[in-house]
């Protein structure tokens, strides 16, 4: 018999949609059930009443872990919106509470956090003082994904990650723009070049960022484009510890050019403006509804964004 309109909402717990959404994102009902520290029997005993409830399968079970059915499918998106809302609620509410008043979940590339955040977050807070920020560093696909899964307010990312990941549903606004240049040791045979383009630097061995990262992703596919391949010596996590490795001859290497110079005095080292059109790029604050955030939040974006077409003009 199913489950008929009027008492529908009050056979959901919510619970059982956060242990639903912990299985579906971990793809086994036991990591899902480590993840929340419950039993593992427990969140299958949930998942079946849930089933039951809604009088049809969510998971396909096997050895390997779980697979959604079309109706989890479903599920999964509504149960996603709903944690979120609720999320928000706790967020503006929280605002009239004592103590913090103010909770801003912001994940950001290194790109982002490197170049602009420590001194634009800083401004913020000095007039936002009771506001708390939560920032962690991510890839920009990492980003968009978490903004997209509810895990962040807001994600400040390359712009051209949205088009990578498949985000067309989440909204973006400008925040800054940077360039791209090649960082070789002094007296590197490129070191003397006005500018160039990134095909030339082929010729010898890099030190990469991340294999997914936006910059390497942009080098990889430029290489493949002239038809040749990156010599990559090593992947490293960190820009310092590329300028460090460039400048004990490991290779050459691309980040963004202020970035570089922050870091001015890590090595003995040159910058060379790239050519390549993708070595301009576009910094975007991300996030699913910029008009629905906490109002905290959105105070975090008109201030992040106050200075962007600014910013815009000088880079272009």
């Amino acid at each position: 018999m199913k489950v008929s309109e009027r008492n529908f909402t009050r056979r959901i717990d919510l619970t059982s949609l956060q242990l639903f959404v912990a299985v579906c994102e971990l793809g086994s009902i036991g990591k899902a059930a480590e993840r929340e520290f419950i039993a593992a029997s427990a969140v299958s005993k949930r998942l079946s009443d849930l089933e039951t409830t809604l009088d049809t399968p969510l998971l396909y079970r096997h050895t390997r872990g779980v697979d959604l059915t079309q109706a989890g499918e479903s599920l999964l998106h509504h149960a996603r919106s709903v944690l979120f809302s609720l999320e928000k609620m706790q967020g503006e509410l929280s605002e009239y509470a004592d103590g913090v008043r103010g909770h801003v979940r912001v994940h950001a590339s290194i790109s982002a956090i490197v170049q602009f955040l420590p001194e634009d977050l800083g401004a913020f807070i000095r007039d936002h003082g009771s506001v708390k920020i939560d920032l962690e560093e991510h890839l920009s696909t990492e980003v968009v994904r978490a903004v997209r899964e509810g895990a962040a307010d807001l994600g400040i990312c390359n712009a051209s990650a949205l088009t990578t990941a498949g985000a067309s549903e989440l909204q973006s606004l400008p925040y800054r723009q940077d360039q791209l240049v090649l960082i070789v040791p002094a007296g590197h045979p490129l070191s003397g070049r006005g500018a160039l383009p990134f095909e030339d630097s082929l010729d010898f061995d890099h030190v990469g960022l991340h294999a997914n990262s936006s910059i390497y992703l942009a080098m990889h596919q430029a290489a493949t484009q002239s038809g040749r391949a990156i010599k990559l010596r090593i992947h490293v996590t960190g820009l310092d510890a590329m300028c460090r490795m460039i400048h004990n001859g490991l290779g050459v290497g691309v980040m963004p050019r202020r970035a570089f110079e922050l870091m001015h005095g890590v090595g003995d080292l040159d910058c060379v403006p790239l050519t390549d059109a993708w070595a301009h790029r576009r910094i975007d604050l991300v996030a699913r509804d910029f008009t629905t955030l906490p109002v905290t939040a959105r105070a975090l974006v008109d201030h992040l964004g106050r200075d962007a077409p600014g910013a815009m003009a000088a880079a272009e």
